[in-house]
């Protein structure tokens, strides 16, 4: 039984401007929303602070737990549920780090049950100064900068055989950006700053490839951070660890069809660009979506049984998988075809 037939044409190409539009409508969402609340919200990870995550043998008022920690001398910035309803477990913020010395734990427990009346149990506890919370957000962002630089290289070695044009161009990028940030500029500034300088130079070094497949992955990391803005979720170490996973994911899919690509100009050199490349990506159809179904299986598995802890994260790759499915389809291949009208 065939998934999909081997002669299909559907006509993705003709389809872009929509699929553009769309684009635009996700990232301009996923900026406002940043913008209005003024960047991601940070978890314990990256701005510092208190986590403590309580379980109780009874459903607790979250008012009492309030008082239970005041008497602790412990003031928590937020206390929620935390999980199913039937685990009645809390999750209790501070916006400072506490020193949890042997007993504290003990203490905590003891006001929380006298607080509510209820057995207290501690599930974790976990601390993170606002230094490092910041030196751990900085790196986050570098990580993802130079996985982009070391993306960039492969595809225009790969694709374009421009190895060393590329490594030179990526070299003082990764320098420049080492000399700014020993200035204390600002790491976020200087991170936006730096991708739009490597968007600038691939567009005047003509590396194609490379410019279609780091746009789909901003792109990709984009939605995804503005989702994750727009329903109010925590971006934290794990979640780095997603958009780092997104961004193999996605490219993974792109080379694929770039690849096709490559092969079809060589056989069919005398058709038009269009055709090519919508040529190209029904060839892969199948094998694209059979990897990210079987992939989804396994996410969606991960985001209704994980439990909360593992929650966002599986909501990150959930939202990522799917946007770069989409992306290698409707961004990074239809880049390509841009290119050949400013060749034009």
């Amino acid at each position: 039984m065939q998934f999909i037939k081997p002669d299909i044409n559907l006509n993705f190409i003709g389809k872009r401007k929509i699929a553009f539009a769309l684009s635009a409508l996700l990232i301009l969402g996923a900026l406002l929303s940043l913008v209005a609340k003024g960047g991601p919200r940070y978890g314990i990870d990256f701005s510092g602070g208190t986590l403590i995550q309580v379980r109780f043998d009874r459903a607790p008022d979250l008012a009492a737990v309030k008082r239970g920690l005041a008497s602790a001398k412990l003031s928590a910035s937020s206390v929620q549920s935390f999980g199913d309803a039937a685990d009645n477990e809390v999750l209790i913020r501070t916006d400072r780090s506490v020193a949890t010395n042997q007993g504290f734990d003990t203490d905590v427990e003891k006001a929380l049950e006298a607080a509510t009346g209820g057995k207290a149990e501690i599930r974790r506890i976990e601390m993170v100064g606002p230094q490092v919370g910041q030196d751990l957000r900085e790196k986050a962002l570098f990580a993802m900068f130079y996985a982009l630089l070391f993306i960039a290289i492969y595809i225009s070695g790969r694709f374009e055989l421009k190895w060393m044009l590329s490594g030179i161009m990526a070299a003082s990028l990764a320098g420049s950006v080492y000399l700014m940030g020993l200035f204390q500029v600002s790491i976020p500034f200087l991170m936006l700053a730096a991708l739009v300088v490597t968007l600038v130079l691939f567009w005047f070094l003509e590396l194609k490839y490379a410019m279609g497949a780091i746009v789909a992955l901003i792109h990709d990391v984009t939605i995804t951070v503005g989702l994750f803005s727009i329903f109010g979720k925590e971006f934290n170490l794990p979640i780095v660890a997603a958009l780092l996973t997104i961004i193999g994911y996605s490219l993974n899919d792109t080379i694929i069809v770039f690849d096709r690509i490559r092969e079809n100009l060589r056989k069919h050199h005398k058709s038009p660009m269009d055709v090519i490349i919508n040529k190209s990506i029904n060839e892969t159809l199948s094998r694209t979506i059979l990897t990210s179904l079987t992939t989804l299986v396994v996410v969606i598995c991960l985001f209704v049984l994980g439990g909360g802890i593992i929650h966002d994260f599986a909501f990150a790759m959930l939202v990522g998988i799917l946007v770069g499915t989409y992306s290698s389809i409707y961004v990074a291949s239809p880049i390509l075809l841009a290119w050949q009208g400013r060749k034009g």
